[in-house]
């Protein structure tokens, strides 16, 4: 019996102001589709591959149909596209029934849609968006061909596969809760209003809950990185608070945006398990999720905590090696 793989290419990834102000680099539509044709080719890897591919308003998805490998049987999903991020959410909730797999080219924002409705299929998802934690940069063709051999059980799901970590914001306000999610990172910030939606400043982060950290990685992660490892295959996560350098005992170095390298003061910070809080009192602020501002609240209590309901992540290297030392490549 052959397996299913869904495929999510989000248009709209990797166009912020980032590529104005920093170093981030540019994915047009052109890249998109050959990074997409590549997954394609990498599906073939296995054999009796079946491609169902999100449809988007630029036509993409058509495109891809139209040009895939003759040994794969691509359709679009049949569902209503309104050219936002809950076409990715839709997309993925059928993906989450009718998948084995999920391939997704988009950057930290398109992957936390699909991680809200996508629920245990695995995850493999390759950077087109900006300033990413989640997504790797890795190529289509090593994607496509790490999403087959999960699909098909060519490797042990088991062993190649592990569960990511989310966090959580519940936010007590004159108006009642508010709650809001993200996949790597939250963050509060002393921002009157959303407006650009990248946060470019650190010096108005006042803190932050992750779910993973490194100091290679970019942003709220990054921080907690210069603080502390957290793989993002472990439970819990790091909390911390952030303060003027000249006020603060520790400060942190920090790649806070692309080509940006900042020094900042740590008030305080600690590793955090899972649904163990750190609250923030905010007068007026912004709350941030996976790099981009989403909620503005005033006189808001807010708890903040990792979370153990992430997506399903595959391990492209670990997939390849169990392959390799099954003698899956090999011919006679």
């Amino acid at each position: 019996m052959g397996a299913t793989v869904g495929l999510v290419v989000n248009p709209a990834a990797g166009r912020d102001i980032r590529r104005l102000t920093g170093g981030a680099s540019v994915s047009d539509d052109y890249e998109k589709r050959r990074t997409a044709e590549c997954v394609l080719s990498g599906l073939t890897l296995a054999d009796d591959i079946e491609v169902l591919v999100m449809p988007d308003r630029g036509s993409l998805g058509q495109k891809l149909v139209n040009r895939g490998p003759d040994e794969l049987d691509i359709s679009l999903l049949d569902m209503t596209v309104g050219g936002d991020g809950q076409d990715t959410r839709r997309a993925a909730e059928i993906f989450a029934e009718e998948a084995d797999a999920i391939v997704v080219l988009g950057g930290d924002g398109t992957n936390r849609d699909v991680a809200h409705t996508s629920g245990d299929v695995p995850l493999v998802s390759v950077s087109t968006g900006t300033n990413n934690v989640f997504p790797n940069a890795i190529d289509g063709t090593v994607a496509g061909g790490a999403a087959a051999l999960v699909a098909t059980g060519a490797v042990a799901r088991s062993e190649t596969t592990y569960q990511h970590g989310m966090v959580e914001a519940v936010a007590d306000t004159a108006n009642g809760e508010r709650r809001i999610s993200g996949l790597a990172t939250l963050g509060i910030l002393d921002h009157k209003f959303i407006g650009t939606r990248a946060i470019l400043d650190a010096e108005k982060i006042i803190g932050g809950v992750v779910s993973r950290a490194f100091p290679t990685e970019i942003g709220l992660s990054g921080i907690a990185g210069g603080l502390t490892v957290h793989p993002p295959d472990e439970p819990g996560g790091v909390g911390y608070r952030l303060g003027p350098a000249a006020e603060c005992t520790e400060q942190v170095d920090a790649i806070t945006v692309p080509g940006v390298v900042e020094r900042l003061g740590v008030r305080e910070w600690e590793p955090l398990d899972d649904d163990q809080p750190m609250t923030f009192e905010l007068p007026r602020g912004v709350v941030s999720v996976d790099g981009e501002r989403e909620l503005e609240l005033r006189e808001a209590v807010i708890d903040v905590c990792p979370v153990a309901d992430g997506p399903r992540v595959v391990d492209v290297d670990a997939v390849y090696d169990h392959a390799a030392r099954d003698g899956y490549f090999r011919r006679h």
